[in-house]
Parts: C-alpha cells; structure tokens; sequence
C-alpha cells in the first residue's frame, strides 16, 4: 500500500449519542443556537473550527511572553473566550444548518483540540510560570482523557462531553480565574513553603483529571464487561 494514498472510508457510521451534562451546559445551549441563528452564510463550521484552534495558539504565545510583561496573562483570557466560540459554535453551527459531516467533524474537531492542547500548555511550560513535569502531566492526562473518551464513543455509543459536571467550558473559566489570581501572585505559600501557583493549581488539576481518568476507565471496563459476556 503506497503509504501516501488516501484511505478509503467504506464502513457505514453510526452517529453516537453526546452527552453533555456540565453545570452550564443549558445556558450555553440557549446561547449557541442564538448566535447560530445569526451567523452570516458566509460563515462556515470549518472557519469556527480554525478560529478555535488559532485562538488556542495566540493563548499559547501569550503565556510565553508573559514571562516578558505579566499582564499579557489577560490577554491569554481574551484567546480562551475566542476558543469557546469557534470551538463549541462549529459543531452546533452544523447541526443548526443541518449541514453536518458526523466522521469528517468528529475527526477534525478533536484533533484540533489535541494539538490546541499541545501548544496551550506548552506556551504555559515556556513561560516560566510552571515546571515541565506539572506542564507535561497535563498534556498527557489530557491526551488519556480524549483517547478514553473517544474509545468510548466508538464501543459505547455515547460521546461524553463532560465529567462530574465539568465540561470544556467550566475548565476554560477556572483557567480564566487561575490567569487572573497569577498576575496578582505568582507564587503562593503552599505545605509551609513557597512554590508557583500554576505549580499547585496544576498540581492539583492533575490529580484530578487522574481520579476522573481511572474513575471513567473503570465504569467503561465493566460496562463493556457486562454486555460482552462469556
């Protein structure tokens, strides 16, 4: 098989079931389909998913010349709040037009999100402002948590959009917050000594993406376990 020829996408699909069910989850429905009722034609799923991503790599490059002049850690919050609209207006963008593509958006929205990810949080290791091992649990627990959850969307049916009641949207508001507590202090006093606060705060974001991780991992094996047995 020539390695450059293009697969060929012959197996038929079966659209799996979202499940969003975080605490702003009904407000930011509402919102969505207002603004795509508004969106001129010229306007296209694909543009939002661009935007998204771009706005992901501007966040980035201002956490990495905050190291420069610090309030450039605002301006990361003006890129999370582009990120929010084309990232979560695309896919509703869509489905408002009835203009969907199920595998093609599926695709290339999480793969968007993975490499946003990747030059958010680096753009934050380079800063300064936190250590490479915090920087790099991230990215990697964030990277688990898509496979986990794409795994499951393609044994399970469903698309889980969110975990305990945290979505996208709730992680872009506490990263919001954490930017603004960050430009006032920087460092903070933490088990009877002074560290970074996007060390702590990260620290503890690992930790619970883990818990969340091993938790959803878990409830799936057994899901799976019941339905295929022996």
């Amino acid at each position: 098989m020539n390695v450059l020829s293009l697969p060929k996408v012959t197996a038929p699909f079966r659209n799996a079931e979202r499940r969003q069910e975080s605490w702003l989850a009904p407000s930011e429905r509402r919102c969505l389909l207002w603004l795509a009722g508004r969106m001129p034609v010229s306007i296209q799923p694909d543009h939002l998913t661009l935007l998204g991503l771009a706005a992901l790599a501007l966040a980035g490059a201002s956490y990495a010349l905050s190291a420069l002049w610090a309030p450039l850690l605002l301006v990361v919050n003006l890129w999370l709040a582009v990120n929010w609209f084309g990232d979560s207006l695309d896919g509703t963008l869509a489905r408002y037009r009835n203009r969907q593509r199920p595998r093609y958006g599926f695709y290339v929205d999480h793969m968007a999100d993975s490499f946003g990810a990747l030059l958010l949080i680096g753009g934050l290791a380079l800063s300064g402002r936190v250590s490479g091992l915090v920087a790099t649990a991230l990215l990697v627990l964030f990277l688990l948590l898509s496979i986990n959850s794409y795994l499951a969307t393609y044994t399970l049916g469903t698309f889980q959009l969110s975990f305990w009641k945290f979505g996208p949207t709730e992680l872009r508001i506490l990263l919001a917050i954490g930017n603004v507590f960050a430009l006032w202090r920087p460092e903070i006093s933490f088990l009877g000594d002074r560290q970074m606060f996007f060390d702590v705060a990260g620290g503890i974001g690992a930790i619970a993406m883990a818990v969340v991780l091993v938790c959803s991992a878990i409830m799936n094996t057994t899901a799976l376990y019941r339905a295929e047995r022996l």
